[in-house]
């Protein structure tokens, strides 16, 4: 193809140049002039495989108004003072070659420092109505994402790259049973997601293949692709957000959502199972909060009324801390 292209450059340049001059010396630089564009085109191509989008489309813009400005500069200037054919043609070469190329490196600069991902933000927003989501393997299988898609509460598109499938259905085939369950699970879950009206799951092919571990190639996708990663493995939340790429974690909506309890609050607990402490009894809300309640122990398996007493908020969820309302009555007599 490309000695193709040298033969047709070269052979368009002699004619053009036969056509114009009509002497053998201008057919033969012509010749030579065709030739040597046609090679500046290969390299120029050869360049442009290894150049970012952002640079190659600020180039092109910029040489396309290059050229603009230069041909309204060079007519004028050519059809009125010029009517030799060779100096009009070199005056024409030379305006066009100086402010293509002006504008081209213009063009290739700008590119590069322009903020490109904010406006295929903007015009992503606009066709979905709202910033790219990446789910990793952790908020697949974890099932609760699909819930809250159902609710509405997220919006635009949804991305599972074909690596963390790869990854899920390496573990729904491991000899491990519950990691085989787990994976069934992230693979059920999907096929939920992808049922939904309201919701629209893609499933793509971009992968990085210098990078060998998920979740550095998902921090790489989500900056690549200016999306925010859902997930709930904390240790990916502080990677992420490290190098500047947006989380969505799904633990964290978890347990700003649970109802708040305050000290003084009554509430009914069923005493599942004895604490670490002597006499502590154990039970849970249904959000899985844990509450502590102190001299439970006889009530195993029983419902008890009991008066929240603290709150500790940890890394793992909040523990509410309590007492038999019957103490808490006895000390008050």
């Amino acid at each position: 193809m490309r000695i193709i292209l040298v033969i047709f450059g070269s052979a368009s340049g002699y004619f053009i140049a036969e056509q114009i001059l009509g002497n053998n010396l201008s057919s033969i630089i012509g010749l030579i002039s065709g030739f040597l564009i046609s090679i500046v085109a290969i390299i120029f191509e050869e360049r442009v495989k290894r150049t970012p989008i952002r640079i190659v489309i600020g180039g092109a813009i910029g040489l396309i108004t290059g050229l603009i400005v230069s041909n309204l500069i060079s007519y004028p200037i050519v059809t009125k003072f010029i009517e030799n054919n060779v100096l009009e043609i070199l005056i024409y070469a030379l305006i066009n070659c100086l402010l293509g190329y002006i504008g081209l490196s213009i063009g290739m600069k700008k590119g590069d420092e322009f903020d490109w991902h904010n406006i295929l933000a903007l015009s992503s927003s606009k066709q979905s109505a709202g910033i790219v989501k990446i789910l990793d393997t952790s908020a697949i299988i974890d099932g609760r994402i699909a819930d809250i898609t159902d609710a509405g509460f997220i919006e635009g598109e949804i991305i599972v790259p074909q690596f963390v499938l790869q990854e899920l259905q390496h573990i729904a085939d491991s000899q491990d049973a519950i990691k085989r369950v787990r994976g069934k699970r992230g693979l059920d879950v999907l096929q939920r997601l992808q049922k939904q009206a309201n919701t629209k799951v893609a499933i793509i092919d971009n992968d990085f293949l210098q990078i060998k571990e998920v979740d550095a190639k998902l921090v790489a996708l989500g900056k690549e692709m200016n999306a925010r990663i859902v997930t709930n493995d904390s240790n990916l939340n502080k990677i992420a957000e490290l190098q500047g790429v947006s989380v969505l974690n799904i633990n964290h909506l978890a347990n700003i959502l649970k109802p708040v309890v305050l000290p003084g609050e009554v509430m009914n607990i069923f005493v599942l199972k004895e604490g670490k402490e002597d006499g502590q009894g154990i039970g849970y809300l249904d959000d899985g909060t844990m509450v502590v309640v102190d001299n439970a122990k006889r009530f195993l398996g029983k419902n008890m009324d009991v008066v929240v007493t603290s709150i500790l908020q940890t890394t793992g969820g909040r523990m509410i801390f309590s007492r038999l309302k019957d103490d808490a009555r006895s000390d008050l007599h």
